[in-house]
């Protein structure tokens, strides 16, 4: 009997616990698939999603740098995202592992494009051009370790200028471009930048002096150009111990490396150092740099110039000049421009030398600082409506879209709710939060006067005018521009 009493005592209990493992199991298995949405929805990494507002920010910075292309004369072009793998292989040295390769269909292998700048070449000879001012903006692929904080993503655009061609006098392309770099950040709100320039004859002749062998030359380059990163001592490490140079070579790749000045002060200086004189390149690279010098004080640009001869990058490809553009303000991100005379790499797919010079912007280097300059700017709204049509009272769709339709056709930019019977704060709101300048109302007493009701909700003023002068009115209050810009609904 005291069993059974037990046994019925326990039974409640076990059916307790019973039911507690079913929810408990019942509860993970909707935390696993919240989980699994989760996964779904979210931006894979070395990507971002742009909100409507961001969007606006960065159209206004590809107008701005568009319109300094088309002002020194280029058309624009554009390329596939992807190319034949064998285009892009070979081009880019270490950094050809970045490339993503796209899975065999079958077809062609083919990967997504990594710059601008190869498939430029390829383009040249494709089309059997031999000379082209072009600018082109689009995006292209890393398989890069991404840092957002930074600036650098696996997915971003490049927003690239180039002039191909022969004939040209020497370093007259390559005075422009720096000139292009330097008219777009001094236009772009980012602060103060510093264009360092070098040129490739000048890291062949400094190894050459140093008695390093050619097998060696890119990997001491690439050690080089960590200087901006990492000091002395520490690329005198990497070049002794793991690039395998002697310690003399590497003292007197220091007393090279150090030099950076001002391009006419530095220049003057590497004058009078005759081992660059005697060696073939370095008297080159000098006479170029002289000519190129003077070009840049002609065109107000030598102050925004360092040379620099730590200076190494693109030595896949770049034949001359090279440049790049780091912020002085900060050091949230690396260099936001490069490029540099690049003269052998179009022949590698014409078979014929067509040289070249370019350069390639990073807006998205850049961006998060454009972010914080415009975010208390009003000019900017991610919509370009001028006039939303708003009802007052109910059945009134037709109405409304009889006015929205005689804007339309007047090039007026305009729009209502879709609501059938939009509440009058829901569309007071939408105006304010989307910072259109003017608002229109119409309800049963403008309907019976033909007239209409306009708001300007820069000011609040309310005018009233007859039906058939509401484009005439309109029109004459936009060529107001106080009244186009309205504080943003906090």
């Amino acid at each position: 009997m005291d069993k059974e009493k037990e046994q019925e005592k326990e039974k409640p209990v076990k059916d307790k616990e019973e039911k507690g493992e079913k929810e408990n199991k019942k509860k993970s298995k909707k935390e696993g698939k919240k989980e699994a949405k989760k996964e779904l929805v979210k931006v894979v990494k070395g990507a971002r999603d742009f909100l409507p507002d961001q969007m606006v920010i960065r159209r206004k910075a590809f107008d701005l740098i568009t319109g300094v292309f088309k002002k020194h004369g280029a058309v624009e072009i554009d390329t596939p995202v992807f190319e034949l793998k064998e285009t892009l292989m070979g081009k880019y040295g270490e950094e050809s592992k970045l490339i993503y390769d796209l899975n065999d269909q079958g077809g062609e292998l083919l990967s997504l494009r990594y710059d601008l700048t190869v498939p430029f070449a390829r383009y040249m000879a494709s089309h059997n051009l031999t000379s082209l001012k072009r600018y082109h903006i689009g995006k292209v692929y890393r398989r890069d370790n991404p840092q957002m904080s930074k600036g650098r993503f696996r997915e971003f655009f490049q927003c690239d200028f180039d002039i191909a061609g022969g004939n040209y006098g020497v370093m007259i392309p390559d005075a422009e471009v720096i000139k292009i770099v330097a008219e777009i950040l001094t236009q772009l709100p980012i602060g103060n930048f510093n264009i360092k320039i070098n040129h490739r004859l000048l890291l062949d002749s400094m190894v050459e002096i140093c008695g390093i062998g050619d097998d060696k030359y890119k990997s001491v380059c690439s050690s080089i150009d960590k200087l901006d990163k990492e000091p002395w001592e520490a690329v005198r490490d990497e070049l002794v111990k793991v690039k395998g140079i002697t310690d003399e070579q590497a003292d007197k790749l220091n007393t090279f490396v150090i030099l950076k000045d001002k391009p006419k002060v530095l220049l003057e200086k590497l004058k009078t150092i005759k081992e660059f004189l005697e060696n073939e390149k370095g008297k080159k690279a000098l006479d170029e740099m002289s000519i190129l010098i003077d070009y840049l004080q002609i065109l107000d640009v030598e102050k925004y110039c360092t040379f620099d001869l730590s200076l190494a990058r693109g030595l896949d490809y770049y034949t001359g000049l090279i440049y790049e553009t780091v912020l002085t303000d900060t050091d949230e991100v690396g260099s936001i421009s490069g490029g540099g005379r690049y003269d052998n790499l179009i022949g590698m797919f014409s078979g014929k030398q067509i040289p070249a010079v370019g350069v390639s912007i990073g807006i998205e280097r850049i961006f998060n600082i454009l972010e914080k300059h415009y975010k208390n700017d009003d000019t900017l709204r991610p919509t370009y409506t001028e006039v939303l049509v708003c009802a007052v009272g109910k059945n009134l769709t037709k109405e409304r879209y009889k006015i929205v339709n005689e804007l339309w056709n007047n090039n007026i930019n305009a729009e209502i709710l879709y609501n059938e019977n939009p509440r009058m704060d829901k569309q007071m709101d939408y105006g304010l939060n989307n910072k259109i300048p003017f608002m229109i109302f119409i309800g049963e007493n403008e309907l019976k006067e033909n007239k209409i009701k306009i708001k300007c909700l820069a000011n609040q003023q309310e005018i009233t005018v007859e039906r058939e002068k509401m484009v005439e009115e309109i029109n004459k209050l936009r060529q107001d521009k106080d009244l186009l810009i309205v504080k943003k609904n906090k």
